[in-house]
């Protein structure tokens, strides 16, 4: 068995959105697909927030060639300009794409892939390595089973592996001793769990807009349960960048999201703390207290006291044990496929979009296993769907062969309506001479990426200007 054999599929891992998206791209371009899902019904990652409208209209939601599959079977698509919830998503467009013959019968719920290797070789061994098939191994109601596969789309995103609540990296101490009081990613407030926030003091840790949604449920629950309370942590010095580019927003639901966060600060009604880096967790009577370490507020020890109940909403990473048997290459810090770090880092990337990439830029040494969707940027926040969509189409144009069409990325995403969010908000402008030539040592990242637009032959983005103006849809915001 080899990879050449034409009757082994294409496995795809996680049947989310981009898992869904590349299977379909693999049908149209004749290839066997091979899904597999971890929960019992596809999106599982997405059903765990279905309650959540997202910023994104439907136009950005549905990946074409799963377009053109559901359109076959007369499936009537939803207005353009409307905004589902997360659980719309699912169960009227995921479901009944997954529900078609031509990936129903090559769909694998209940089965977690925990281990991806290739058959007959472990990580050190070379020859003859490419020949071999690939190896998963998955988790099943009835044990564990292997498949074989020719490729591996690994789609299964981050949302699963949260972030901690500590502010280094690992738990602060006593997050797994009151686990019980603390809940990762975006609950349901105003239903499922209303129980466990009614009438308590609630505090929200992040800065994203998972953060910035679970505090307005919360407000709103404060209005109709006395006694309800919101408390917002945050590690950074302001809170500017979470309300988002308001009216300049290309998504207006985004940009509303962060204006009505602003009220809800003005009102006094929220209780915030910035610069607080969470060590600890200690039980007061029957409550919490976290403090941040002494070294980092010259020992004074500033405290959050009488917490009830915790929203952790920092974040999450991929899960890189899966494929510990490959060869594969990540960024050291952001744990994205390598090539594609530079082009997402939020250390020096604010913007909400990111210049087109593809199955070049998500490739990794292992031939035929690429990352894709969430999972491929790592730690970085920024992801959209549609950009995953564009990724798995070039990924399979290039296990067809097809380098003409995987080659020409095309991606077109909502404008953020400003180039940085550090001009937008306030920052100093970066000096006009950086954008006439090599940027100075120390300056902004968009003004060296302007410059090296202009080494390439490029044109650059007027990063010099105090705002900016929109960037055409498929390039990034500064090059």
């Amino acid at each position: 068995m080899n990879v050449s054999d034409i009757s082994l599929p294409v496995a795809v891992l996680g049947a989310g959105p981009v898992g869904l998206a590349a299977a379909a791209h693999l049908v149209e371009r004749g290839f066997t697909p091979l899904i597999f899902e971890a929960s019992d019904d596809v999106a599982g990652n997405l059903a765990s927030y279905r309650h959540v409208r997202l910023f994104s209209p439907w136009r950005y939601n549905i990946d074409k060639a799963a377009l053109k599959l559901l359109a076959k079977a007369g499936w009537a698509s939803p207005a353009a300009d409307e905004l589902p919830t997360a659980g719309e998503i699912i169960d009227r467009y995921l479901r009944p794409l997954a529900e078609l013959p031509e990936l129903a019968g090559h769909l694998k719920l209940g089965h977690r892939v925990t281990q991806v290797s290739r058959l007959g070789f472990d990580k050190v061994t070379t020859r003859g390595r490419e020949q071999a098939p690939f190896l998963l191994r998955a988790q099943t109601g009835d044990g564990e089973r292997e498949y074989f596969a020719r490729a591996v789309i690994d789609a299964t995103g981050t949302w699963s592996h949260p972030n901690p609540l500590g502010a280094n990296g690992i738990p602060a101490i006593g997050e797994a001793d009151y686990a019980a009081r603390t809940v990762y990613g975006m609950p349901d407030v105003l239903g499922a769990e209303r129980h466990r926030y009614a009438g308590r003091r609630v505090l929200v840790v992040g800065s994203g807009h998972s953060a910035a949604g679970t505090l307005l449920a919360l407000a709103e629950l404060a209005d109709e349960v006395p006694g309800t309370s919101m408390v917002w942590a945050v590690r950074g010095a302001t809170v500017e960048k979470t309300f988002g580019g308001d009216s300049a927003d290309g998504l207006p639901a985004r940009g509303a999201l962060g204006a009505r966060l602003k009220a809800l600060l003005a009102s006094g009604a929220l209780e915030i703390h910035t610069r607080f880096r969470i060590h600890a967790l200690e039980i007061d009577g029957d409550s919490l207290r976290l403090r941040v370490t002494g070294e980092e507020t010259g020992g004074a020890h500033p405290v959050i006291q009488g917490v009830d109940q915790i929203v952790t909403a920092t974040g999450a990473r991929p899960d890189l044990a899966l494929t510990r048997e490959l060869r594969v290459r990540h960024d050291p810090w952001l744990e994205s496929t390598d090539a594609l770090a530079p082009l997402i880092d939020p250390n020096e990337h604010s913007c909400g979009t990111v210049r087109p990439h593809g199955h070049r830029e998500l490739a990794h040494p292992e031939p035929g296993y690429y990352a894709v969707g969430a999972k491929s940027y790592g730690r970085a926040p920024n992801f959209l769907m549609a950009t995953g969509y564009e990724q798995v189409r070039s990924v399979v144009a290039a296990l067809a062969g097809d380098l003409a069409q995987a080659d020409d990325v095309q991606l077109e995403l909502p404008e953020t309506g400003v180039c940085s969010t550090r001009q937008a908000y306030g920052a100093e402008a970066a000096p006009a001479s950086c954008c006439g030539g090599p940027a100075p040592a120390g300056s902004a990242a968009c003004c060296v990426q302007d410059a090296q637009a202009k080494v390439e032959g490029k044109s650059g983005c007027g990063c010099g200007e105090p705002v900016p103006a929109p960037m055409p849809k498929e390039k990034s915001c500064c090059a």
